[in-house]
């Protein structure tokens, strides 16, 4: 594909496609690696991820370029992202050994117990909206746990690919442990299909999901899926006095929320629930999200940058305005910026329902939908007439309340008072069309490993149990 700097829409360098040669010895190179790297100890496994999580810190500046230059993240959002995945990095040197302790289970045997082992090389198929963190989330665990990583990373971040590719290396993980594929999307089956793949965990579309799946059920190998959300932020006033500055404090966070990555991510809350007279918090988030500061992803001011293509912010302004066509209340922007780059002005639509496309589809940019609830249980209806289930928040003073709700919402992950968010701690994952299995925490690592029982009966007592028979 072309690429293009998406805030100045100038051509960026060609980085060509490995051969399929190249394809088949990085492949059989990383079975290769498999052989020692399973047999490494936990010890220099530990201080190899340790190692990557100070060439990530080191190497801040120019990585964080790359992702504003290839995806248009603002740099301040960019270096975030590197310092989480050092966190992350981090977080499984120092946890994987607990994480992966053998558990011991009484039985008939003397002994019995589970270990978790390796099962070999886990193909990733990554997205560009975090083309670090989204990398590193899985690749951490996955290669604590003596796994070898391939990676076939989005088209437009090459780049943050090959990038991802030589932290690891310089950390003085062996070649072969961890590998970039550059390959286009057809190329994507056969690798799947290849015998050194053991397993394959994807982020990204439902459409996507739904291929790779199938293409891994057809060879019995397991995939791990995080896949869209329409993520539902829930606003509970108080019913009392201050309720408008609650509501203004909500609005607040609800731009702050949609804003993430320039509204780019899938956990990002995009309908936003609130219950009773709801004009207050439209108007109070229609200014916030007047203010953000949209433009140059270098500038460190910045808020919102750019959509990372032409195609991505030509179907979010088409998803605005069918809306809109539909009866939605457009109360700002509803455009794109009149300047070079795929700049998409932040925008508030009111008066949405379930029907229209801001509510049923996943809307991957800077727009908020606001829908009013009546009560509680319309809240929650609202919230789970999706067929996402990714993430939700609920936010008010009635925390118990909160935690009554937070059964009944369908959805991987349910924060109470706090921006839905992934957390090397805690497991991130989702349900129905957002996909299955878990990463991150001991949850994550455990996806992919072979959780394997082992019997033992002492050879003498065996012996005479059998003369007793």
């Amino acid at each position: 594909m072309r690429r293009v700097n998406p805030a100045t829409e100038e051509p960026l360098e060609d980085i060509p496609d490995h051969t399929p040669a190249e394809v088949e010895s990085r492949l059989r190179a990383a079975g290769d690696a498999f052989a020692a790297w399973r047999r490494t100890s936990m010890d220099q496994r530990r201080a190899a991820m340790h190692r990557a999580a100070s060439v990530l810190r080191r190497r801040s500046a120019e990585l964080s370029a790359l992702m504003t230059r290839e995806m248009g993240k603002p740099i301040v959002a960019a270096e975030a992202e590197v310092e989480k995945c050092a966190a992350c990095c981090d977080h499984f040197a120092d946890h994987a050994a607990e994480y992966l302790a053998p558990e011991c289970i009484a039985s008939d045997a003397d002994r019995s117990y589970v270990r978790f082992d390796p099962i070999g090389a886990v193909l990733a198929i990554m997205p560009w909206n975090f083309p670090f963190w989204q990398v590193v989330r899985f690749a951490a665990p996955a290669l604590m746990a003596g796994n070898v990583g391939l990676l076939k990373h989005a088209p437009n971040v090459p780049g943050c690919a090959l990038a991802l590719e030589s932290v690891f290396r310089e950390a003085g993980f062996p070649p072969g442990v961890f590998t970039t594929l550059l390959i286009d999307t057809d190329a994507t089956a056969a690798v799947i299909r290849h015998p050194v793949v053991r397993a394959v965990t994807l982020t990204g579309s439902e459409r996507a999901g739904m291929a790779v799946a199938a293409e891994a059920g057809k060879a019995l190998k397991k995939t791990v899926l995080e896949l869209g959300g329409s993520d539902p932020f829930i606003v509970i006033p108080p019913d009392s006095e201050d309720m408008p500055d609650f509501l203004c404090d909500m609005a607040l966070e609800a731009a702050k929320a949609r804003c993430i990555n320039s509204g780019q991510s899938c956990i990002a809350a995009k309908r936003f629930i609130v219950l009773g007279a709801n004009d207050p918090f439209e108007q109070w988030l229609a200014g916030f999200m007047s203010e953000m500061k949209i433009g140059d992803p270098t500038d460190r001011e910045t808020q919102v940058g750019p959509l990372a293509r032409l195609d991505l912010l030509e179907q979010l302004d088409g998803q605005v305005h069918r809306s809109i066509k539909q009866g939605a209340h457009l109360l700002y922007g509803g455009g794109r910026l009149e300047r070079k780059g795929y700049f998409y002005n932040p925008t508030v639509l009111a008066g949405v329902r379930p029907g229209m496309p801001a509510f049923d589809e996943e809307t991957f940019g800077p727009v908020a939908a606001v829908i009013s609830a009546k009560d509680v249980d319309e809240a929650i209806e609202l919230a789970n007439q999706s067929r996402y289930g990714l993430g939700a928040s609920i936010w008010t003073r009635d925390v118990e309340l909160a935690e009554r709700i937070a059964p009944e919402i369908d959805a991987g992950c349910v924060f109470v008072n706090g921006a839905v968010k992934s957390d090397p701690r805690l497991p991130f994952g989702g349900v129905k069309n957002s996909g299955y299995g878990r990463e991150l925490s001991s949850f994550g690592i455990r996806e992919f490993v072979n959780i394997k029982t082992v019997w033992v009966k002492d050879a003498e007592q065996a012996r005479d149990a059998r003369r007793s028979e």
